[in-house]
């Protein structure tokens, strides 16, 4: 749906709500994120990304990844920011595809070209930073925002799961960090966020 509508010098304009090229969201530090990207097998590889709110906006991928790889193919990718936890636990630690690009569970998606400018070493583990140019997005559903200890802790515990036997991570404070976030989310976290963290457990050496 197009709507119209007057500017100062008396001109009708046009915005697509349906598709604007434009983030989504407002981005502040670093957002996680959902990335799918387009394989050689045709099917849309689901990971997680993170999301530097820098001008231009940039992530980086670490290892020889999907994403990774993909990017290099296709130059462009989804990002989507979810509100399930199970979604992103699986996108983060395990293999995740689909034959569509954008997931359901997505509250707002943003297609994005990519372009690498800068890559590294850091601990023995290869790295790559790209800038992400949206060319189109859409919100999908509008929530009013509240505060889930028990989310934020399977995200976190997440974060250390996939750093476990990396060199240049101490695999015994990371498993203290696990720890402290299982309990946070057995107190604290919803039905949902439980079966998330069981993720956690299947998809790592936890």
């Amino acid at each position: 749906m197009t709507d119209a509508s007057d500017d100062p010098d008396g001109q009708t304009s046009t915005r697509d709500d349906d598709a604007v090229s434009e983030w989504p969201v407002s981005l502040s530090g670093v957002t996680e994120s959902v990335v799918t990207t387009l394989g050689p097998n045709g099917r849309w590889n689901a990971a997680a990304l993170g999301v530097f709110a820098t001008d231009p906006v940039t992530a980086r991928t670490w290892g020889n990844t999907r994403t990774r790889r993909n990017f290099h193919r296709q130059g462009e990718g989804y990002v989507q920011f979810v509100d399930d936890p199970v979604v992103f636990v699986d996108a983060a630690l395990s293999i995740s595809e689909g034959d569509d690009p954008i997931l359901e569970s997505a509250s707002a998606w943003v297609r994005v070209t990519v372009d690498r400018i800068e890559s590294g070493t850091e601990d023995g583990t290869e790295w790559e930073e790209w800038t992400l140019e949206p060319t189109e997005s859409e919100i999908v559903t509008e929530r009013v925002p509240t505060i889930d200890r028990g989310f934020n802790a399977v995200v976190e515990a997440t974060v250390a799961a996939s750093r476990l036997d990396v060199d240049g991570y101490d695999e015994t404070a990371l498993r203290q960090r696990l720890e402290w976030c299982g309990s946070v989310v057995e107190r604290a976290g919803s039905d949902r966020e439980q079966v998330a963290l069981e993720r956690v457990r299947e998809h790592s050496p936890w």
